[in-house]
C-alpha cells in the first residue's frame, strides 16, 4: 500500500510551535477496493457515529466509534494493518494517528464514504 507522509502543527504549551510526524498512511478508495478485490488482509474499520452506519459501510468492516477506538483496541490484531474510515476523512485520520500511536500499521481514506460511494463502490 503507498505511504503518505504528513506534518500536523502542535499548538500545545506555550513555546513556539513544534512539528510532529504523522505515522499513519493514506489509501485511497480505488487502491482500497483493489486490496479487497485481491485478498488484502487488512482490517478495515469504520470510525462514524451509530446513526451514519445506516447508510452503509465497506463490505468487511468493522464498526468501532472514533471515541470508543481507545477502549476497542485490543479488539484488533496488530500482526495486520487497519484502514480507517469515516465520511469524510477527517475522523479516520484522527483514528489512524491513535492507531498508529499503538503500535499498528494504520492507514486513513482520504474522503471517506463521501469518495467511496462517489467511486461507484458497494455498501452492505
Amino acid at each position: 500500500m503507498p505511504a503518505g507522509n504528513r506534518r500536523v502543527l502542535s499548538l500545545c504549551g506555550t513555546s513556539a510551535p513544534s512539528y510532529r510526524k504523522v505515522q499513519h498512511m493514506e489509501i485511497t478508495p480505488q487502491q482500497l477496493a483493489q486490496q479487497l478485490k485481491s485478498g488484502s488482509d487488512a482490517q478495515i474499520v469504520d470510525v462514524r457515529e451509530t446513526a451514519e452506519i445506516a447508510e452503509g459501510m465497506i463490505p468487511g468492516a468493522r464498526h468501532i466509534a472514533l471515541g470508543e477506538l481507545a477502549g476497542r483496541l485490543s479488539q484488533l490484531d496488530k500482526a495486520r494493518p487497519v484502514i480507517a474510515v469515516c465520511r469524510s476523512g477527517r475522523r479516520s485520520a484522527a483514528a489512524a494517528d491513535q492507531l498508529s500511536a499503538a503500535g499498528y500499521t494504520a492507514y486513513t481514506v482520504p474522503g471517506g464514504m463521501l469518495d467511496w460511494t462517489a467511486a461507484g463502490f458497494p455498501t452492505a
